[in-house]
């Protein structure tokens, strides 16, 4: 009878140390996750720019082409189209999350009339140029490859992008009155941005402060559509508010 419950004991003392260990290390796991995901006081960044030298030559190129509209920089097709149905949205979602455009041209109540990509060293692939393609002008926006070195002419894609009657509609209107006007607005703008942004918006310190909206990060290296598979401390936009999944205006007008 002893021999049995020294057994007994053994055995008891085994699980109930397998279940230590499974606990201390679930327990390390979540202390290793909490750290990771944790806001640090000095952030191990620094500011970049956003484009290339070919892409700021084709930037410069199409702000002359288009001073009469907005010229937005990789912008992510799921943030100006939407599925006409809900059913499977987070389905097309994640297909289209990691595809953008290099540049998007938009009328100024936003209406997103053409995309523009400037392949990089590696080029664009195949795949890419297709979906993006096949996507984008069957919901009547336009879409071309343009490279610095052969650049249409301007005429050719404000036809393009605008059609005829808004195309030729700048040649009746002096370029560098539109020019300046755009730069003052530009200008106004950024330090209407800069002020807000040192007045309102004062320093947020790890210990102090409302955790930022939960928000998914969009833009993705051109090489294919995977979406974010990493835990981001900002959660995803599939949680929260996404205008891809559910327009975030319930107006079914147009905006004014």
């Amino acid at each position: 009878m002893a021999h049995v419950s020294t057994g007994v004991l053994a055995v008891i003392a085994v699980l109930m140390g397998v279940a230590l260990g499974v606990f201390l290390s679930a327990w390390q796991a979540r202390r290793v996750e909490r750290a990771r995901r944790r806001i640090p006081a000095r952030w191990p960044l620094s500011p970049r720019v956003i484009v290339n030298s070919e892409e700021r030559r084709v930037w410069r190129w199409l702000s002359r082409a288009f001073v009469d509209q907005h010229i937005m920089v990789k912008m992510p097709v799921t943030r100006f189209t939407m599925p006409r149905s809900p059913d499977n949205s987070v389905h097309w979602f994640n297909l289209l999350n990691g595809a953008y455009c290099t540049f998007t041209v938009c009328t100024p109540e936003g209406r997103v009339v053409g995309c523009v990509d400037v392949p990089g060293p590696k080029g664009i692939s195949r795949r890419n140029q297709q979906l993006k393609h096949s996507l984008l002008t069957q919901c009547g926006i336009a879409y071309w490859l343009v490279h610095s070195a052969n650049l249409p002419t301007m005429a050719e894609i404000r036809l393009e992008f605008l059609g005829e009657d808004a195309a030729f509609a700048i040649e009746h209107t002096h370029d560098d009155t539109l020019i300046n006007a755009a730069q003052q607005h530009l200008r106004a703008t950024v330090d209407r941005q800069r002020h807000t942004r040192h007045s309102d918006l004062a320093p947020l310190t790890p210990a102090e402060g409302a955790a930022p909206a939960p928000r998914r990060a969009a833009f993705a290296p051109d090489l294919g559509f995977a979406g974010d598979s990493g835990g981001s401390v900002f959660g995803s936009s599939l949680h929260g508010e996404n205008s891809f999944i559910a327009p975030l205006d319930s107006r079914s007008g147009e905006l004014r």
